[in-house]
């Protein structure tokens, strides 16, 4: 067994490893966020400052009773929030995280830093995230429930109604990069304009990152856009009937798929690992600071702006966001075929 194998093998389980504590510490962060916004201390009192906390959570649950009402279906109930849960993990496995490095002459040849590096990995992560809403129907449906079954329907037509809108935004940046492949795309975002303006697609397409953004909270059931688990109306939605372990991985998928999204978008729209002041072998640093402005900015819309209307949401996805993003995928198609003509 090759030394280049075994260190791919350690860039999987390191990214891996990252997922499933990201979930953890994006919780302890939310609440402390969502503390500070609201002039109190947040989780404080378990370990330093409430760092503990994830893990007193974590042990809660694990310890609680598994619950599953006597009407359900076992089978598709047990299977939901796994199927969320693998989508979750399998949806990050083809995001590039850094630049290719030999680890400072460690290894003859270069090695990504990331799990696959595919040539169409924009359509993979694509057709990955619209399986994630299974999850949520299926648990919806399993529960026996009128609340859950409310919930995984406002879901599926939510996640189906918003990634329309995600693809076409995609597709403008596609048009930019000429390339389906994540690491492509972030090459091509290399350089400077005037000689400090970095060459991010966001300058050349504000309107298409503004598209994402909303788009992507949408997709992962967020404020103010998580009506699959609105709990004025659906007491907790989709996975009101879960407890325990499986009611965890819920909430994990989706601290992940916001991870993913934010990770897509820096690839994308933020040039990824480029960054000033660092070398290509500590580019991940930038690509790390990038993604949690991003997740910063999940939390703090979430706790800002208040939660619409259902019909509201819809409307707005049908009849203003979905038609921006084609405009702006025309408008950039048509400036590809001039400037390259």
């Amino acid at each position: 067994m090759d030394l280049r194998f075994l260190v791919q093998l350690g860039i999987i389980g390191l990214t891996f490893f990252m997922l499933i504590n990201a979930s953890a510490v994006l919780v302890l962060a939310e609440r402390k966020i969502m503390g500070f916004m609201q002039q109190r201390y947040g989780p404080y009192l378990v370990g330093p400052h409430g760092t503990l906390q994830p893990f007193a959570d974590i042990l809660k649950l694990l310890f609680k009773e598994e619950l599953r009402p006597k009407g359900s279906d076992k089978w598709l109930f047990n299977l939901a929030p796994l199927l969320s849960v693998v989508a979750a993990f399998a949806a990050f496995s083809t995001v590039p995280w850094g630049a290719e490095t030999t680890f400072f002459g460690l290894l003859d040849e270069p090695v990504a830093l990331g799990v696959a590096d595919l040539n169409v990995g924009v359509l993979v992560i694509f057709a990955i995230t619209s399986m994630g809403v299974y999850g949520i129907v299926l648990a919806g449906w399993a529960s026996n429930s009128k609340y859950s079954l409310l919930g995984g329907l406002r879901a599926s037509a939510q996640m189906i109604s918003y990634e329309l809108s995600y693809a076409t935004a995609l597709a403008a940046v596609i048009l930019l990069a000429g390339s389906l492949s994540l690491r492509d795309v972030v090459d091509a975002q290399q350089g400077t304009w005037l000689g400090f303006i970095p060459h991010w697609y966001v300058f050349l397409q504000p309107i298409g990152f503004l598209i994402y953004v909303i788009a992507g909270v949408a997709e992962t059931n967020r404020a103010p856009f998580d009506f699959p688990e609105a709990e004025q109306e659906l007491v907790a939605g989709y996975n009101t009937e879960y407890s325990s372990v499986r009611f965890a991985l819920f909430p994990q998928a989706e601290y992940i798929n916001m991870a993913t999204m934010s990770a897509v978008a820096t690839d994308l729209y933020l040039g990824g690992w480029h960054g000033p002041f660092l070398p290509p072998e500590y580019g991940w640093i930038w690509f790390l600071a990038k993604v949690g402005v991003l997740l910063f900015t999940y939390i703090w819309v979430r706790w800002t702006v208040p939660r619409y209307r259902y019909d509201q949401l819809m409307s707005f996805g049908w009849k203003w966001l979905f038609p921006a993003s084609v405009v702006n995928l025309l408008v950039t198609a048509a400036l590809v075929l001039y400037f390259n003509a």
